[in-house]
Formats: C-alpha cells, structure tokens, sequence
C-alpha cells in the first residue's frame, strides 16, 4: 500500500469513527459535515471528497461499526454450545454495548433510518451481520436435538436479533421491565436445556409431540 493510499485510508477511518461518536454524543439530528470533521480532527470538505455527502458517510459508519463490532465478539459466538449460553452471552454483550454507548447509537441509527433511505439499507446491513452470527450459533447449538427438525435457524435468528433490539430501547424509558424481559429469555433458556438433557425415550416423545403440533 503507497504512503498517499494509507493516508487516503486512514482518514476514511477516522470519518467513519467521528461519525460514530457524533451520533453517539449529539444524536442524528447534529450530524452535519462539521461537527463529524471536528470529531474526526479533520476538515469537513474531506467528508464530501471520501463519501459524497453525510449521509453516504452515516451508511458507511453504520456498516463500519456493525463489522467492528462482530468482529470484536465473534470468538465469545464461537464457544457457544448451548441456547442457554447464547442467551448469557448475548446479555453480557448488550451490557457491554450499552456501556460503550452504542445502545444508544442503535437508537439513533433506527431513528434516522425512518427518513433516509440509505441509512436504512445500511442499518438493515449491520443488523444482518449479527443476524448472521446468531443464525450460525443457532444451528450448531440445535443439531441432535428434539428441536433441530423443528426449528427455522435464518427466523430464529431474526427473532431473537430482533428481540434484543427491542429491549435495548425499551430499556431506555423502563429498565426494571427490560430487565425481567432478559430474565425471562435466560429462563426460557434453562428449559430448552433441560429438555436437551432428557433420555432417549423422552427426547423421542418430545419429538412426537412437537410433530403432531405441527400438523395442526
């Protein structure tokens, strides 16, 4: 890479985190060119030259942080074995990106993705990368079990991505009720595990069961 494509590269990167942290520290409705150039420590007509306008730059920082952010847990993903684990480490990672604040940057990212098109493309985007890392743990974690015939791994990964989106906002006006809505889905996974740990013959009744469900 020459010393002028590192450079051009280095800069883009430090838009896309200005523009991070200005949706963070002021919300959507300040990001302009000026206050992500400050945040970024650079002039605001490079914001124009890499991206075209702010919100092409608010689209790519959305994608930006998503990546960053898998990338940062996907190793906890990878040692995952149960529903149950899955749910505890999704818990420890909503408290960790609640603490880093982009629990609110999700917040702010959904807000403006209501009127600018590309800014939904891109929040859909980010979403699906987490999606996608669920859908991976869900199907490793289901095989051999009384649930794997019976369970949709891409929509119930949406499911729960979508669960966890819903409690990080609704946290923010209720959050003894976010709370008991996290206990109540590391309850539900204790009782998918101690379905798991059933016998043959148990396993096989509740495959039956769950089958004749599934006529009706």
């Amino acid at each position: 890479m020459s010393p002028e494509t590192a450079k051009s590269q280095e800069t883009k990167t430090k838009l896309l985190e200005g523009a991070l942290r200005t949706l963070v520290d002021q919300g959507i409705a300040k990001a302009s060119a000026r206050t992500i150039a400050s945040a970024a420590g650079v002039n605001q007509a490079l914001v124009f030259y890499h991206f075209g306008s702010v919100d092409e730059l608010l689209a790519a920082a959305c994608r930006y942080g998503a990546e960053q952010a898998v990338s940062r847990y996907r190793p906890r993903f990878d040692q995952v074995r149960s529903l149950s684990e899955l749910l505890v480490v999704g818990r420890q990672i909503h408290e960790e990106e609640r603490a880093g604040g982009h629990v609110a940057l999700l917040g702010q990212l959904l807000a403006g993705a209501q009127t600018h098109e590309s800014l939904a493309t891109a929040t859909a985007a980010g979403l699906e990368s987490w999606i996608t890392e669920i859908e991976k743990v869900l199907r490793r974690v289901l095989a051999g079990t009384p649930f794997e015939e019976f369970t949709d791994p891409p929509g119930l990964a949406r499911a729960v991505a979508a669960s966890f989106v819903g409690i990080e906002l609704y946290e923010g006006v209720d959050l003894p009720g976010a709370t008991a809505a996290l206990d109540a889905l590391e309850q539900l996974g204790v009782l998918v595990a101690a379905l798991e740990e059933l016998g043959p013959v148990a396993q096989r009744a509740v495959r039956l069961h769950l089958r004749r469900t599934n006529r009706r």
